[in-house]
């Protein structure tokens, strides 16, 4: 039996004209018979640093009785020199998250995965306080379990007030150990009572997985990094799929 949260998790691999350029993190959101793979929005485009894909790959899964079946799936990022995935802003500026819907018709019909839905998002803001204990279900440096293609877990807390916008922008602060390549993944919290809608997947989707925060004024020979992380609230995914 494989636990339906290594299901609802994605190997992003990105890609330039055929050109193979990094690996990074994902996961499945259906709502209303939509699929989407949702990832941090500078894994689908980077300007600062140059990183600018056209088509990202992922594995999809295709038989319960054997989970070393995969087959490769390409998700173009562009169709006549326009985006295809949704992005999104708040007051504070730029949200780092972005949602690319998948064509369904064109996945394998034996398809299996575990997509998260608009019921696993946390109404109450409230019901998460500093110190939970959550994990954060990606591919760092693009480490998963390579024959069966799938992810790992990491272990992290809530270090910031979950219902309060940390410095005024749309994440919280997760104390957790992360490395590149598990940039959008999801953050999540077990729950206690699985909800209405959740089926299978009883877990309550927090965040997105953005980047390490650090100190710009951080002596590099003297202090150690601070260990803290960006996660976008996941409740920006009800913006991004809507319509």
């Amino acid at each position: 039996m494989i636990e339906s949260i290594l299901l609802a998790a994605a190997a992003i691999g990105t890609h330039q004209r055929g050109r193979n350029l990094s690996n990074a993190s994902g996961f499945f959101f259906e709502r209303d018979e939509r699929l989407f793979l949702v990832s941090s929005r500078h894994v689908l485009r980077d300007d600062a640093s140059g990183h600018l894909p056209d088509q990202l790959t992922i594995d999809i899964h295709t038989d319960p009785d054997n989970i070393v079946e995969c087959v490769g799936f390409s998700v173009p990022l562009y169709r006549d020199g326009k985006a295809l995935w949704r992005q999104g802003s708040d007051k504070a500026g730029d949200v780092d998250v972005a949602a690319i819907e998948l064509d369904r018709d064109a996945l394998p019909e034996d398809a299996w995965l575990s997509p998260f839905t608009p019921a696993h998002l946390l109404a109450d803001l409230d019901a998460v306080e500093v110190g939970t204990p959550l994990l954060v279900i990606g591919f760092p440096l693009g480490f998963g379990d390579e024959l069966h293609r799938l992810p790992v877990a990491r272990q992290a807390i809530v270090a910031s007030s979950f219902g309060l916008r940390f410095q005024g922008s749309g994440y919280f602060l997760t104390d957790a150990r992360t490395h590149r390549g598990i940039s959008g993944a999801p953050v999540v919290m077990r729950a206690a009572k699985p909800g209405k809608g959740m089926g299978e997947l009883p877990w309550h989707l927090l965040g997105i997985h953005s980047a390490r925060l650090d100190m710009g004024s951080r002596d590099h020979a003297a202090d150690e990094a601070l260990g803290l992380n960006c996660a976008w609230y996941a409740d920006m995914l009800m913006t991004l799929t809507e319509g």
